[in-house]
């Protein structure tokens, strides 16, 4: 029982399921049946909003409350009557008025970019042909003015279709331009403006007017002209219709007494013609009688002269006949002649055809190589315009990395040289604080601190000082030594030299290279001031020596 309760539970749960599904289904089915919108062959409709515009014709789309508009396009022909009369009636070439009544039928342009045109400039006036007309009569009205300006009264009624389409070609442009199109104009009712209508202030319908009356004076005149010629042509013709009458009276007099004058002479002709036809018959007979006599003896004439010309036509006949032989003979040999030369030459046109046809293989083979070389190079061509475009996008891709690094790298650097000039600027205020305190403790030294300092700055710059000194030396080419007293070192002797110092001859040479400098009065103050003598290297060694020495150390070396 449990079983069968938990069974129905399933049941239960699925149907209520299967109907939920059923409801959601319906009302998403009812929700898109009421957002749907279909479109006719009547009418169309442009949705605006969400997704940009969409213009539909032959089909729909969802339009969305909130989110989407929609103008109704209507595309059926529509008929326009602009009617132009009395005081707004046309003027034409000559300055005259007239009442027209032009029927213009104008449809939307069947396609998207029409209907949009359509739905941008007039909007829902397409559903209302009236609201339409106020928005383009005006256009109609100035294309049918300067179409009926260019032509006369007469032109405009002689010329309708010439009017129609001046007209047709004037406004076309302008109708495009709101996604219209005119099928056709039709010009219902034209005539003359009544008179009472023209202004005789008014430049235009003064010289109308003046041709007006100007016409109709001329066909008053015209008029009467005509009536008065009907009613002279009229006694004319009655004067003309009597005398004619007895005319015809005394000519049926004429007529009769001519008849019976005609009648009696062509009796007496008669009689006349008859004994003559007589006596022609008489002769005629005589005439018979000699021409039969006349003709059997030309018979027999006729008969021998048949009968030689046949004997000389079968002797001619004999003779043409031995010549149609050799004729046939001759021509026999010429047609086997012409027929193996016939053959000779079907051989060779045949032999011509084969090579043609070879050569026609070979030229289509060689075209098909062609056009499978041009299809392998077009499609090389179409890989590298590809390849070619993949590498320009890639290059363009690079160069605008490039060109933002180049950004970041240029703002980095900025940055970098503005901590830079703050990083100098904090190490020159350091330095020059630490200068400041240098100074301020130079200051508390004692003279005898001061003076060992300056001794050292000299000291490191001696080695220059004295490489300096003997630069002369180098132009000296050679060195003669005159007296020598002896090489050891403790050697004593107060006149061995020019300086009369001791030493080895290392050092005498070099005692009396400095002896002879130039520079010598300068060396030896720069010594002197540091408590050295500059007489020899001796006495150089040994002032350094008791100067760096410490107390004592000296008198032992």
């Amino acid at each position: 029982m449990d079983s069968n309760l938990l069974k129905m539970g399933n049941l239960l749960e699925m149907s209520i399921l299967a109907g939920l599904f059923l409801v959601g289904l319906l009302t998403v089915g009812i929700i898109f049946a009421r957002l749907y919108r279909r479109s006719s062959k009547e009418l169309a409709f442009v949705r605006t909003g969400l997704g940009g515009q969409k213009v539909v014709m032959d089909g729909g789309a969802i339009v969305l409350p909130v989110f989407h508009e929609c103008v109704n396009i209507n595309m059926n022909t529509l008929k326009l009557e602009v009617s132009r009369a009395g005081a707004d009636s046309l003027i034409t070439l000559d300055r005259l008025r007239v009442d027209a009544v032009a029927a213009f039928f104008v449809r939307v342009i069947p396609n998207v970019e029409g209907v949009a045109n359509a739905a941008q400039t007039l909007g829902q006036r397409t559903m209302h042909p009236d609201s339409l007309k106020e928005l383009v009569e005006d256009k109609f009205v100035d294309a049918l003015r300067a179409a009926a300006v260019s032509m006369s009264m007469h032109q405009l009624l002689d010329k309708r279709a010439d009017f129609i389409q001046a007209v047709q070609n004037a406004v076309s442009e302008d109708l495009l331009k709101n996604g219209l199109e005119l099928e056709s104009v039709s010009l219902t009712r034209l005539d003359q403006t009544p008179i009472k209508y023209f202004d005789a202030q008014n430049a235009f319908d003064a010289e109308g007017l003046t041709k007006l009356t100007q016409q109709t004076q001329q066909r008053a005149r015209e008029r009467n002209e005509i009536e008065q010629d009907t009613a002279v042509a009229i006694a004319q013709k009655n004067f003309e219709a009597t005398q004619l009458k007895l005319t015809i009276e005394k000519d049926q007099t004429f007529a009769t007494l001519q008849q019976q004058q005609e009648v009696a002479t062509r009796r007496a002709q008669q009689t006349a013609e008859v004994a003559s036809i007589t006596a022609q018959r008489d002769r005629e007979a005589q005439q018979a009688k000699i021409d039969a006599e006349r003709q059997v003896k030309e018979a027999e004439v006729e008969r021998n002269r048949a009968i030689q010309q046949r004997q000389i036509e079968a002797t001619r006949d004999l003779q043409v006949a031995k010549i149609e032989q050799e004729k046939l003979t001759t021509l026999a040999d010429q047609e086997r002649l012409i027929s193996v030369a016939e053959k000779s030459k079907a051989q060779s046109e045949a032999e011509k055809q084969a090579n043609e046809a070879r050569a026609l293989a070979a030229r289509a083979e060689e075209q098909v190589k062609t056009a499978r070389e041009v299809a392998i190079a077009e499609r090389e061509k179409q890989i590298a315009l590809v390849a070619a475009d993949q590498e320009a996008q890639q290059r363009a891709i690079g160069i605008r990395v490039a060109a933002e690094a180049e950004k970041d790298a240029a703002e980095n650097h900025a940055q970098a040289i503005k901590i830079k000039a703050e990083a100098q600027q904090v190490q020159y205020q350091v330095e020059a604080r630490g200068i400041e305190m240098r100074n301020a403790a130079l200051n508390t030294l004692a003279t005898e601190q001061i003076a060992m300092q300056v001794k050292m700055k000299l000291l490191d710059v001696l080695p220059a000082i004295i490489e300096a000194s003997v630069k002369p030396l180098e132009k000296i080419d050679g060195i003669k030594i005159v007296q020598v007293d002896g090489l050891n070192r403790g050697a004593a002797g107060g006149s061995g030299g020019p300086g009369g110092a001791g030493g080895n001859l290392a050092e005498q040479a070099v005692a009396a290279a400095l002896a002879y400098r130039a520079q010598q009065p300068i060396l030896d103050a720069v010594l002197g001031e540091i408590g050295m003598k500059g007489g020899d290297l001796k006495g150089l060694v040994e002032s350094v020596r008791k100067d760096i020495a410490p107390d004592g150390a000296a008198g032992d070396s």
